[in-house]
């Protein structure tokens, strides 16, 4: 079985910095895409990032130049570093594999982890 573990997400004001961790567990973790999303207050949830096996890295629109995805598969980890942070950032983040190329549709990862809080005053 599967899990995923995010960790890192806490309370920071605006233009402040924060890194996202997600431990997977139980699969081939190199072979996998992994995904970062987030879901605020009464807003469905939607793609932030996401990473290919081969590196190739995928950004929503409102995040590029100030989030980075990375992994590392020898600690089958994936990291969001999140820079100059904003109030509409606020959300809690989740971490998604999926066995397939990139989707940035929710409903094609198959496996997600519990939710890690961000929280950016102003």
């Amino acid at each position: 079985q599967v899990q995923l573990v995010e960790s890192g997400g806490g309370l920071v004001q605006a233009g402040d910095s924060l890194t996202l961790s997600c431990v997977v567990s139980g699969r081939t973790f190199s072979t996998l895409t992994m995904g970062w999303f987030r879901q605020a207050p009464g807003k469905e949830r939607e793609h932030v990032a996401a990473i290919g096996s081969n590196y190739i890295t995928y950004y929503t629109d409102s995040v590029k130049g100030r989030f980075t995805i990375s992994r590392v598969n020898g600690k089958k980890t994936v990291y969001l570093r999140m820079n100059n942070l904003k109030p509409e950032d606020t959300a809690v983040y989740y971490c998604a594999a999926r066995a397939g190329p990139y989707t940035p549709a929710p409903s094609f990862y198959k496996d997600w982890g519990q939710g890690t809080q961000v929280t950016v005053s102003s």
